[in-house]
């Protein structure tokens, strides 16, 4: 640790002294908002720059600023007949081109009926048919945030609405179960696509398996989503990548704690504009060991992600990409007596994982404003985990078994049509494929495994959604209609939704927005061995789990550079499985693989509450976000009784603030500090019925009134610091990133303890430092 501190403390000295005047090149494309049509001689100025540094798009809408000088700018752009904008915090360094498509809308109104004045763009979702619950992901943020630990869901974490932990990325959007969260790439639906998937949380993981490196800015979403959303119940990641450079080679390796990181870009041809981008990173967390779990062992993993870009004179534009994931983790049970405290100290345990997925996609402009993007893709995932566990004698017998794969081929297609710049439709067609080999076994108390679930066989999820927007002055209108189709039982919704914008002057905006969403639950629940009904697998006819969700907001450009959105919102879930005269809903499923009770969708379910943002853009190298929700969350079954749902912490409060330095020789370098504190309501938990838990030798709750005890609240800070320095060609870069800096114990339920007898409250503190060293050149 100590050679780690001296490696540090060099190169920041050295960092420091060295500079000199740098410069980089700011290029990219302008295009209409709607139909993705190029824009020539668009004018593209940076702000407050002396003299000024600007130009204009050519023919193709293509631009380029040469000879800018590292730091961070605001660029306005501007365009005869299109609504000007700006976009801010747009960050220049030696080592990496700066390529930007920038997208303009088209002023529906003559410039006597409105005056438009630019507006900046940060808070607006890429999605133009989202008009609530909706916010881009920045990759910068990603990386600049603490907290955010170069991970799309941590960062999620730091808006209002989300719940998170420390020890998994896994999010609580709006009390609704981190399952309910649909992952796309590409405009696809993908498979969890983080490391460790699943094991902790249904729905989240340890790290991202997506790279900083290769992302684009993405969207986020927590509620009423437009139509072409379908398959998700609380939020969902439309997750790009980002084109390589298509002129210059460029890369970059990143060493640090937990892991080794190398990226690299560049043309195929410069002809065409053809590029690719790959970025490949591995780890075996060997430095970090001592700070994760006791028992813990051989936990490693690796990722690959890739896309290649090929233009074509007439044929349109096709991109390849893909990404790959592999882990390994597991435990060693613990012989000496005297450290047997728990189960999970006796039990050996031995997890291997993989997800991969591989697309094609075209997008072909057609006549009149109009384009066709179609993808074609293939994903796979699976998880093969055995635990052991030891008697007495130190023998081991068999506690579980889980070996699942998952094969799934998805096409999607769909015509976006800008018919006037009042009126953009965008109709659809999505089919998934979803081929499953399922085996899950359980102890069944006799030191034999009992199959839970052993099923081989392939079901479609089918599709359609049609959406337009609309443009009336100060209004702005989104409607829609997705409808969906689950070949394994014929169920089939149909789900309308709306988002309605009124400005009422420059600076404020009110919006409602409407949902009707649906969701499969996982598949082994389908064709579980039910225990609690006449039928072998009473769970196939489930249906569609719903929700409609409406939403208020309220927008308020306090200034230029500061935000301020409040959100009250109110979901209403019903279809949802449970077992018939009890307590027990799949709203609640949280980790537990081996479910085979018989549900019916009798349930209902119930989450209301109100966010607030309040936001302030980098001014003078400083920044802030704060983010609050009040909020509550209930379910019932078929008791007709309101109980609090396992994710109802009642409230959350972030604060996020940062600062950035130009020091070193000419003011050049730069070096950022970066705080997170977060404060969110106590876990939830039912009674403990020890008498049952005594006689059980395990953990036993009370689900008679279930979750009706909640832990304290708990508190946690996050820590960065950044420092770059930069000499022709190349940027290096220190950084410092603390997970849970003031070492708070995270509650992770309970534990029957085998010594005492007794069901202990479990906690853990897991600081997850990682410090680490980048050179992009």
């Amino acid at each position: 640790m100590m050679q780690i501190r001296v490696l540090f403390t060099f190169l920041f000295i050295f960092a420091f002294s060295y500079s000199q005047d740098i410069t980089q090149t700011i290029k990219g494309k302008v295009v209409d908002e709607s139909s993705q049509e190029s824009l020539p001689f668009a004018t593209i100025i940076i702000m407050d720059s002396d003299p000024v540094i600007g130009t204009t798009s050519d023919i193709d809408g293509n631009f380029s600023l040469e000879n800018v000088p590292i730091g961070r700018y605001n660029l306005k752009i501007s365009y005869l007949g299109y609504e000007p904008i700006i976009k801010p915090e747009v960050v220049v360094t030696s080592s990496k081109e700066v390529v930007l498509t920038i997208a303009l809308k088209e002023n529906a109104y003559s410039l006597d009926e409105i005056v438009i004045k630019p507006k900046v763009i940060k808070e607006m979702p890429i999605n133009k048919m989202a008009t609530v619950s909706a916010r881009m992901l920045s990759i910068e943020e990603a990386n600049r945030y603490a907290g955010g630990f170069d991970d799309p869901a941590r960062l999620a974490s730091s808006f209002p609405g989300v719940a998170s932990s420390i020890g998994n990325n896994a999010i609580v959007i709006r009390g609704n179960a981190p399952k309910y969260l649909q992952w796309k790439i590409e405009g696809v639906e993908m498979p969890n696509p983080n490391h460790f998937a699943d094991l902790a949380t249904f729905g989240g993981g340890g790290l991202t398996a997506l790279s900083s490196n290769l992302l684009a800015n993405s969207d986020f979403f927590t509620g009423a989503f437009p139509a072409e959303y379908n398959n998700a119940l609380s939020g969902v990641f439309d997750i790009q990548m980002r084109n390589g450079n298509s002129s210059e080679f460029e890369h970059s390796i990143e060493v640090g704690a937990i892991g080794i990181d190398f990226a690299s870009e560049g043309p195929l041809s410069k002809r065409n504009n053809s590029s690719y981008l790959v970025n490949y990173r591995y780890s075996a967390l060997g430095l970090i060991a001592p700070l994760l779990p006791e028992n813990a062992q051989g936990t490693d993993y690796q990722d690959l992600s890739f896309k290649i870009k090929l233009p074509t004179k007439k044929a349109g534009l096709f991109s390849l990409w893909g990404i790959g994931l592999i882990d390994k983790s597991g435990n060693k049970p613990e012989t000496d007596v005297e450290n047997q405290n728990y189960y999970q100290d006796i039990e050996k345990q031995n997890v291997k994982q993989f997800m991969g997925a591989f697309g094609v996609n075209h997008r072909l402009t057609v006549e009149n404003s109009a384009y066709v993007n179609s993808t074609l893709a293939i994903s796979a995932n699976g998880i093969d985990q055995k635990t052991d566990r030891l008697d007495n004698s130190l023998q081991l017998h068999p506690q579980n078994e889980i070996n699942n794969t998952y094969y799934n081929i998805v096409f999607k297609s769909f015509l976006n049509k800008k018919f006037s710049s009042k009126h953009t439709n965008r109709t659809g067609l999505v089919i998934r494929g979803m081929n499953y080999g399922l085996s899950l076994k359980e102890n069944d108390n006799t030191n034999n495994l009992a199959t839970v679930v052993s099923e081989n066989g392939f079901s479609t999820l089918i599709s359609a959604y049609s959406s337009s927007l609309f443009y009336f002055k100060n209004w702005q209108i989104n409607a829609g209609l997705n409808t969906q189709l689950f070949t394994l039982n014929n169920n089939f919704t149909i789900e309308p939704r709306l988002g309605l914008s009124y400005r009422l002057n420059e600076n404020n905006k009110i919006s409602f927005g409407y949902g009707l969403h649906s969701r499969i639950e996982p598949l082994n629940i389908y064709f579980a061995n039910t225990v609690n009904s006449t039928l072998p697998q009473a769970n196939k006819d489930l249906d569609f789990s719903k929700a409609h969700h409406l939403v208020l907001a309220y927008d308020w450009n306090i200034s230029e550079k500061l935000h301020l959105k409040i959100e009250p919102y109110f979901q209403y879930l019903y279809n949802i499985p449970v077992v018939e005269n009890s307590t027990n809903s799949l709203l609640n499923l949280h980790n537990d693989w081996f479910v085979n009770d018989a549900y019916v969708n009798n349930g209902k379910g119930q989450n209301y509450g109100i966010d607030l943002t309040l936001e302030q853009y980098i001014n003078n190298g400083f920044y802030y976000l704060i983010s609050a929700s009040v909020f509550d969350s209930k379910y019932k079954t078929d008791i007709d009784v309101w109980y609090n749902t396992r994710f109802n912490k009642n409230y959350l409060f972030n604060a996020l603030a940062g600062k950035e330095f130009r020091i070193g020789k000419n003011k050049k370098n730069l070096f950022g500090v970066n705080l997170r504190m977060s404060v969110q309501g106590g876990d939830r938990y039912s009674v403990i019925d020890q008498t049952n838990s005594t006689l059980e030798q395990d953990v036993v709750y009370n689900e008679i009134t279930p979750f009706t005890e909640q832990t304290k609240t708990s508190f946690v800070t996050h820590f960065t610091i950044n420092y770059e320095w930069y000499k022709k060609k190349t940027t290096q870069k220190l950084s410092l990133k603390i997970l849970n800096a003031t070492n708070y114990k995270e509650f992770l339920g309970h534990r029957y303890n085998i010594k005492t007898n007794k069901v202990d409250e479990y906690r853990e503190a897991l600081i997850v430092p990682n410090i680490s060293y980048k050179i992009s050149f």
